[in-house]
């Protein structure tokens, strides 16, 4: 079976941010066959701007995105919750790779989200607006692929999410449901 590619997004642009973390955790759970890559340099792309959008020109930030989320399988976006919503840097992704409208390389890709937040909501509002996002943009929204973790901040204070084994099952799982997804094995995503 060839391997399948799963880029994350992760919504955190703090180099030790717990998100940023659970992606990483989220790597270490996937089976021999699949291959997740945490996406560098969203922090680099322009906010999205239809003048600057055209044939050529795009610029190479937003270029590498579309790319990498083109050659993907499936996409997971890691989300902290900022102000009640998604981040602007997970936003702006969606936006650039939702374009050009309708052939975007968000179309039609099996796409998860976890969210996480220091408070119980568990960043359940951000996972909304993300889980939103996805799908106007084209995404295929996989339910059953999501997961969300609360009081972070105490959680994962002292270790790293792949030191916590009831973190790794359910990312783990989230993982195994986005596989499946890609591979076509769900039923109904």
């Amino acid at each position: 079976m060839s391997e399948t590619r799963i880029l994350a997004l992760v919504g955190s642009l703090r180099a030790a941010s717990i998100n940023r973390r659970l992606a990483e955790a989220a790597v270490q759970t996937a089976p021999e066959d699949v291959e997740i890559t945490l996406f560098e340099g969203l922090g680099d792309i322009p906010f999205y701007n239809e003048d600057i959008d055209v044939e050529g020109a795009v610029p190479a930030a937003a270029q590498a995105l579309r790319d990498a989320v083109a050659a993907a399988d499936g996409v997971l976006l890691v989300t902290p919750e900022y102000n009640g919503t998604i981040p602007a840097v997970l936003k702006n992704a969606i936006d650039w790779a939702s374009r050009p409208y309708g052939a975007g390389s968000l179309k039609g890709k099996p796409t998860a989200v976890v969210s996480a937040s220091i408070s119980s909501n568990a960043a359940r509002w951000s996972h909304g607006d993300a889980v939103k996002a996805l799908g106007v943009a084209g995404g295929v929204v996989v339910e059953s692929a999501h997961a969300h973790f609360g009081v972070i901040g105490e959680r994962f204070a002292s270790a790293h999410p792949r030191e916590d084994a009831e973190a790794l099952t359910r990312l783990g799982a989230t993982v195994h449901e986005l596989v499946a997804a890609a591979r076509g094995e769900l039923v109904s995503a």
